[in-house]
């Protein structure tokens, strides 16, 4: 490779990492890392984002290649519109995920399992076991849905900076991997408060009510802001 192509995928790596820590980014996550009780797994949830991230706009970064980078205004800010659905969705799941929950624990082979238990109001008693993590899923999920908003201004921007589309490619998978060292590093840091108070159960509750508040108030603001603001309704209903 050229040095001056190394350079440009140096930068894109530092890029990958800063475009990692953007609100809705750390937002979406930390909904994520707010339901994991190890700091592996709540770091780990940060690097499934990234493999999401990057699956989602080298996939559509392609087709845009071939499209010769070109995407409907209205069907780039739809994308974006519906980052703000998931934040809110994930905001009230976060609220919603202690309610009619008890948690009781006991020993077996000198290991000790802890129990969530739902009671409904039909007296229907629901009984899930707490060991199943779906983190990694979720987080892919989220990271994926990410993906999809701003790939097209993230592929004009690399077509304008590299010569040719194999560069391109090898941009967007560097500044993937730059996405998925930021959020690594950013999920072990917004994991902490979590981990560290998964036994003190009312600490812990308060912390994710906290993120699902946040989660679904900048959900709503986003949605307004492409929606009202930037005119995407005009758009839709013109």
């Amino acid at each position: 490779m050229e040095t001056s192509l190394l350079s440009i995928l140096a930068l894109g790596f530092v890029l990958g990492i800063k475009h990692a820590i953007e609100p809705d980014h750390v937002i979406a996550v930390s909904t994520v890392a707010s339901q994991s009780k190890k700091l592996l797994r709540s770091s780990l949830a940060g690097v499934f984002w990234g493999i999401g991230h990057t699956a989602t706009l080298f996939i559509i970064g392609i087709v845009l290649i071939l499209m010769n980078g070109k995407m409907p205004e209205n069907w780039a800010m739809s994308l974006e519109f519906i980052v703000g659905i998931m934040l809110v969705y994930l905001g009230i799941t976060s609220l919603l995920s202690f309610k009619n929950f008890h948690v009781h624990e006991h020993k077996q082979d000198a290991e000790v399992h802890k129990h969530i238990h739902s009671h409904k109001h039909n007296d229907e008693h629901e009984h899930k076991h707490q060991h199943k993590d779906t983190s990694y899923r979720k987080s892919m999920v989220v990271g994926l849905v990410h993906g999809l908003a701003g790939s097209a201004a993230m592929v004009l921007l690399t077509m304008s900076t590299v010569k040719s589309a194999w560069e391109c490619a090898i941009y967007i998978l560097v500044f993937g991997a730059g996405t998925a060292v930021g959020m690594l590093f950013f999920t072990t840091i917004i994991g902490l408060p979590f981990v560290l108070s998964a036994k003190k159960v009312n600490i812990n509750k308060t912390f994710t009510q906290i993120t699902g508040v946040l989660s679904t108030v900048f959900g709503i603001y986003y949605m307004y802001n492409l929606g009202v603001t930037e005119g995407l309704f005009k758009l839709w209903f013109d």
